[in-house]
């Protein structure tokens, strides 16, 4: 006798459940620790480092803007922004595996590109690799890809998103 389809269903529902929790339970297991207090951005060693009284708590390779050298001046220049910034709102549904905003642009940001006439951008996150792969794997781990952004492995994204909260100040370094 077959088992009726609703209850395959959520035999299925259940299995798929159990699956996710013991797969991204290493995960859970190492964000477990002390708070994260500052994030530091290493532009030109490509290095993400989440810190607790400045101690490195852990680091993880980046990819920056499509024009990694210099500070974001404008929308659509592709470079990452330098500077002192927070981390604000979450997005888990992005185009992007998971994003976290980063404050850019501050007031100075604003003031500068206003002074030229340009829009200084916005949108900068941190965030994962696109949901909707386009290229092979190891363009998004060895390039710098983004508009602007940090983007970080998938799995590092997990960690990122569960050890930090919003307002933690991030430096942005050259």
């Amino acid at each position: 006798m077959n088992t009726p389809r609703p209850r395959r269903t959520a035999l299925r529902a259940l299995l798929c459940a159990l699956l996710c929790a013991w797969a991204l339970s290493p995960a859970i297991a190492a964000a477990q620790g002390p708070e994260v207090d500052r994030l530091v951005v290493r532009k030109a060693e490509r290095r993400l480092e989440l810190l607790h009284a400045g101690q490195v708590l852990r680091s993880y390779r980046i990819s920056l803007g499509l024009v990694p050298t210099g500070h974001k001046e404008r929308e659509g220049d592709f470079r990452t922004p330098e500077g002192h910034y927070r981390l604000g709102y979450r997005n888990p549904r992005s185009e992007f595996f998971l994003s976290i905003h980063i404050s850019y642009p501050d007031a100075d940001d604003v003031r500068y590109a206003k002074r030229h006439g340009w829009s200084p951008g916005g949108s900068i996150m941190i965030h994962g690799w696109p949901n909707l792969i386009t290229r092979d794997p190891l363009y998004y781990e060895l390039t710098d890809w983004t508009d602007g952004c940090i983007a970080v492995a998938n799995s590092d994204m997990v960690e990122i998103w569960m050890m930090t909260t919003e307002n933690t100040p991030i430096d942005i370094l050259p």
